[in-house]
């Protein structure tokens, strides 16, 4: 028979989040796969367990190379742990190739649900919650990361993002340009630690508050973008909106039936503001 693998999450903060079942899936695996083997030690000398399996690191470096011993470890019986160093494994954490392998196998993949940064933040935010959309890490450099944005800028959803204390301010400015200043968003920092702080406001607020010095771990929560009916957008804004398009790499056409669709009115709407606005400029 083949064994099991477990996806247990960890505490983002406070140890005392711990599930219960955590400590009883470090005791009984046969091997644990950890992002980080010396965080590991901290957590079971908290939780006062000892591993009685193998314990192995398991992270973004050795994640490749490492999966088809994990999976023939699986297909020979064994139960493997798979935690990371805060949260759940997969979710902006080494696990997505491990579980994908083990999947393909038939190999039995269950969890032990523990606290989020994702779901913890959402409700802190006092955003809408009933529909979002978690994007992870935004890319480092100033251009990938304003193409990006620009993808979701029409996002009814509310959109969630971790990012680095450093980053922080020119995030919130690209955001602030790209989904508008006005836009409400959240920034909750060092959830269930010591110096837990939420700060909402306006994304522009948010930038020059954040341009001051940010610590600490970071999730970012974005309103949705608006319902925009045809009254609501000039022929200006909808040649902007194409524009901002194009700039990152989208052919006319297909910035034309985005912003139609975004808008809310038929592409020909915006096709002609098009037109006319290149005529202007003749």
């Amino acid at each position: 028979m083949t064994g099991t693998l477990v996806l247990a999450g960890t505490p983002i903060g406070d140890i005392a989040d711990a599930p219960p079942r955590l400590a009883e899936e470090l005791a009984r695996a046969d091997v644990v796969a950890a992002e980080d083997t010396r965080r590991l030690r901290r957590l079971t000398q908290a939780l006062g367990v000892t591993p009685k399996g193998r314990v192995v690191s398991y992270f973004e470096g050795n994640e490749s190379a490492r999966t088809p011993e994990l999976v023939d470890e699986l297909l020979g019986g064994a139960r493997v742990l798979l935690v990371t160093d805060a949260g759940m494994p997969s979710v902006s954490d080494p696990g997505y190739r491990l579980v994908a392998a083990a999947v393909e196998r038939d190999i039995r993949v269950t969890a032990v649900p523990g606290p989020s940064a994702v779901l913890t933040a959402l409700a802190l935010s006092g955003l809408p919650v009933d529909r979002f959309c978690f994007e992870g890490f935004l890319p480092r450099k100033a251009g990938e990361r304003l193409s990006r944005l620009r993808e979701v800028a029409g996002e009814r959803r509310t959109l969630v993002y971790f990012e680095a204390p450093h980053r922080l301010d020119d995030t919130l400015a690209a955001m602030a340009e790209v989904f508008g200043a006005d836009r409400r968003a959240a920034v909750c920092r060092e959830l269930t630690k010591t110096y837990e702080e939420v700060r909402r406001g306006p994304l522009a607020e948010l930038a020059r508050w954040a341009a001051e010095g940010v610590r600490g771990e970071i999730t970012v929560v974005v309103e949705g973008a608006p319902e925009a009916g045809p009254e609501e957008l000039d022929a200006e804004e909808l040649v902007r909106r194409v524009r901002v398009r194009e700039e990152a790499g989208e052919r006319r056409k297909e910035a034309i039936a985005a912003v139609a669709v975004e808008a809310g009115v038929p592409k020909r709407v915006v096709f002609d503001a098009v037109v006319a606005a290149k005529r202007a400029g003749e």
